[in-house]
């Protein structure tokens, strides 16, 4: 693969500011390697936790003897373990993500958004996975932590062609099953589409003990619908044609854009599933900067 190609989704600056932004799973993780973050299984290895009663069987190298001479009880330390953490990206390429040209297209946007998270989470040395959707899977880039899952993953960015409707829900349950549990999962799309559906979807990921965000990635006109002369709008997953004024139809539109992201931020709410909205006007560096940042201090907040 060409240098360009990788490039084309991984900006150097970008990762540069990013280097020392760290992606951390909010809650306990479980993994198959040592790594930096805490897992829910206990042992006795790495950070002590805490006491418990001894029981026959148990080493008894592990006995806390101070606590012994204390309470005359035995107990042994506990320990929690350090693992690490897969990252499941999502991104829909579905014909609506077509919307918009150059690098504010919903779609580059949110391919370049996904590829610049995924290198920073392999950089970590933690796993990262790539699946792409419409109305079924479409591509998937199996979870590693190797550097070349970069090449790997803007590999398939690249063949992407946008061409069908999305099937949003339908595709995170067929996700849902292939992942374990306790892992991240992020989604990239614009969620146009069966709300109560997605609900149901996102429902199943946190009954795994998934951590769910959702990257609502949005071009400038669809939040603000600036439209000045006479404008002739087509869909992109229909066929339908409409010449109008734009001043006709703004309010109406902003107010059933509104009603959308509301109830998309009640549905994020209930599930316990974070939300960002990402205009696709602004910078993509500071767009990650910032919800990295506002991530790391949730975290010290837990």
């Amino acid at each position: 693969m060409s240098r360009s190609v990788l490039f084309r989704y991984l900006d150097p600056k970008t990762l540069s500011r990013m280097a020392n932004r760290p992606l951390a799973p909010r809650g306990l993780v479980i993994g198959n390697l040592a790594g930096a973050h805490k897992s829910p299984l206990s042992g006795f290895a790495v950070e002590f936790a805490g006491h418990r009663e001894y029981v026959p069987g148990d080493d008894p190298k592990h006995v806390d003897w101070r606590v012994y001479f204390t309470r005359e009880k035995y107990f042994v330390k506990q320990y929690e373990l350090e693992t690490n953490f897969v990252c499941h990206l999502a991104l829909d390429v579905s014909k609506s993500m077509r919307y918009g040209e150059g690098a504010e297209q919903k779609l580059e946007y949110a391919a370049r958004m996904a590829a610049t998270l995924g290198f920073a989470v392999v950089r970590q040395s933690d796993k990262v996975s790539l699946t792409t959707f419409d109305t079924r899977i479409r591509g998937f880039v199996p979870p590693s932590n190797s550097m070349s899952q970069a090449a790997r993953m803007t590999h398939h960015l690249d063949e992407i062609e946008a061409v069908e409707k999305t099937d949003l829900a339908g595709c995170l349950f067929q996700l849902a099953s292939r992942t374990g549990r306790r892992e991240i999962v992020m989604i990239f799309s614009d969620f146009f589409g069966d709300l109560d559906a997605l609900e149901d979807a996102l429902h199943r990921l946190r009954y795994q003990n998934h951590e769910v965000v959702l990257f609502q990635t949005l071009h400038h006109h669809e939040l603000t619908f600036e439209f000045d002369a006479m404008t002739k709008f087509v869909g992109l997953e229909a066929t339908d044609e409409l010449l109008a004024q734009p001043e006709d139809l703004r309010r109406g539109y902003l107010e059933a854009m509104n009603r959308f992201n509301e109830h998309l931020e009640e549905i994020a709410a209930r599930n316990r599933c974070e939300r960002v909205l990402v205009d696709t006007s602004q910078p993509m560096h500071q767009v990650l900067i910032d919800y990295l940042n506002r991530r790391s201090l949730l975290n010290r907040g837990r």
